[in-house]
């Protein structure tokens, strides 16, 4: 065989092998037809900024500190996926006048997550709004609000 047709046989031989991605080249399949790997694609996604706040439904039990202060806290089990700085702001509902305030101690939550105590408290309670003896009085409501850190 002269060396001319030696290379050409050569490179036909070759050319399955120099088949791109995603595409194969053969001339007959293996005996049993038997899946070929052809291509290996990546698959991606974006993700959003995500954090829950466990215990949400809980609630802030106010307690007599004296005549007409009354303060209450829990601790906000919070888990994200994302470093985040808490807030919070406290609304009356008028069913017991005073003045209301809240605050978050360790408001810096790391993710994936950690504790806040938040606190309320009402001064100058002014009780003659509601009768002696009543139980759980919805008196204030606080959200809670998050931003990136």
């Amino acid at each position: 065989m002269s060396r001319k047709r030696l290379v050409i046989v050569a490179l036909l031989a070759f050319l399955p092998l120099a088949a791109h991605a995603g595409e194969i080249k053969i001339h007959q399949w293996p005996t049993q037809f038997i899946p070929q790997e052809v291509a290996s694609i990546n698959v991606v996604m974006d993700v959003g900024f995500w954090m829950e706040i466990i215990n949400q439904y809980d609630i802030i039990k106010l307690q007599q500190v004296n005549i007409h202060t009354y303060e209450g806290c829990i601790d906000l089990k919070v888990r994200s996926n994302f470093d985040l700085l808490l807030s919070a702001a406290i609304a009356p509902t008028g069913a017991v006048g005073g003045t209301y305030s809240c605050f978050l101690d360790d408001p810096y939550i790391a993710a994936p997550g950690g504790i806040a105590t938040l606190c309320a408290k009402l001064q100058n309670a002014n009780l003659g709004g509601q009768p002696g003896g009543s139980k759980n009085v919805h008196v204030a409501t606080v959200t809670i609000r998050v931003v990136p850190k």
